[in-house]
């Protein structure tokens, strides 16, 4: 006879369970000896028991949740509890150790992908998939110390804010890896690991560098399909002032000729809209419409947009002598245009989407700058 206080053990309801202090047991509605321990800590264990003939209950750990999916724990559960009633009592098989791979696919797809705006998973993914894997992936979680996070970090100390931010990506997966129970309370092994100090640079283009980029961007057009919408993003980047993944993800529908404005979705502080003018209009007008492909910026792959714009960047900057130029230099000296202009610091922090005019204020000094620059 099933416990009174029982309830259908399924994922979501997994999920859901936690105890305030100690842990507690939660026994399944339906197959009676299957349960799942729950800790304060939010570790969750599957367990299965069943009386031995003659005998004393026998209770068998089957795995945590997290590694172990409910429905297999079931599974395994009905096959403890009968073995235990022959009085063939056998444990399940030691579950491998999980990797900071498998850490990361948990991570990415149930921690970021639900928390995180479109640009930053974009950006984990990347991190994840080019350099924090290819070094650690293979590790198992228990055996991974302050040593590999410190050399992750050392290796790419070239790029400071690119190596920072990946062992911010590893302290954050290590957090949740002991929220999830999938290793026991430890010290966090990116605690300690003291980040590169980033100046703050703010880079803007010339008159001359203007000249200079558009004749490369021109000439790269014809090299192909993937080249050209890679050149469209860049124009539409110089043109807008908006952020690069605001460009890639801009879909077909959030062009509206009709009031004359781009609809931002990709927003950093929240949706916008974008002034649609004549030069963004030819820009636009030049993007071939590919059947299916609901995005603006095309990738290779059917149906999607361009995935990066970096390695594409790279090679045209080289050829117009930009080395130093990142591809958020063009969303500053787009302010910077803007300001020397004459538009006011309100009307530019409207421009560029910031919450506040006091982000937009570090722009300020770039138009004397510039002038400084030409007289030089």
């Amino acid at each position: 006879m099933g416990r009174k206080d029982a309830v259908k053990l399924t994922g979501r309801t997994v999920n859901a369970l936690s105890v305030e202090r100690g842990n507690r047991v939660f026994w399944d509605r339906d197959l009676p000896g299957f349960g799942v321990r729950v800790h304060a800590t939010g570790r969750k264990v599957y367990v299965a028991q069943a009386r031995i003939p003659r005998g004393l209950p026998r209770r068998i750990v089957i795995g945590p949740h997290g590694e172990v999916a409910t429905g297999d724990a079931r599974r395994e559960a009905a096959r403890i509890i009968d073995g235990i009633r022959q009085g063939e009592v056998s444990a399940p098989s030691p579950a491998r150790e999980p990797t900071v791979a498998d850490l990361a696919h948990r991570f990415m797809n149930s921690h970021v992908a639900v928390n995180d705006r479109p640009a930053m998973i974009e950006v984990y993914g990347l991190l994840l998939d080019r350099y924090i894997l290819p070094e650690l992936g293979k590790l198992p979680l228990s055996s991974v110390k302050r040593s590999h996070a410190a050399g992750l970090h050392r290796k790419y100390r070239n790029t400071p804010s690119q190596a920072n931010h990946m062992v911010g990506i590893l302290e954050r997966m290590f957090g949740l890896a002991i929220t999830w129970g999938m290793i026991p309370a430890r010290p966090n092994p990116c605690r300690s690991v003291r980040r590169y100090k980033v100046r703050r640079r703010e880079r803007f283009l010339t008159e001359d560098e203007y000249a200079r980029l558009g004749r490369v961007l021109f000439d790269a057009e014809t090299e192909g399909s993937h080249m050209a919408s890679a050149v469209a993003a860049l124009r539409l980047l110089l043109l807008t002032g908006c952020r690069k993944m605001e460009i890639v993800t801009l879909r077909w529908d959030d062009v509206d000729r009709t009031a004359s404005e781009l609809r931002v979705r990709d927003a950093r502080a929240r949706p916008r809209t974008v002034l649609l003018t004549p030069p963004v209009e030819r820009v636009l007008a030049r993007i071939p419409r590919i059947e299916g492909n609901p995005w603006t910026i095309a990738g290779q792959e059917p149906g999607c947009h361009l995935k990066s714009l970096e390695e594409v960047w790279a090679r045209l900057r080289a050829r117009a002598g930009l080395d130093d130029v990142r591809i958020r230099d063009l969303r500053h000296s787009f302010a910077s245009t803007a300001l020397a202009a004459g538009e006011s610091l309100t009307a530019i922090t409207r421009l560029l989407g910031h919450s506040s005019v006091m982000t937009t204020a570090r722009y300020a000094h770039l138009p004397l700058d510039a002038e400084k620059a030409s007289a030089g």
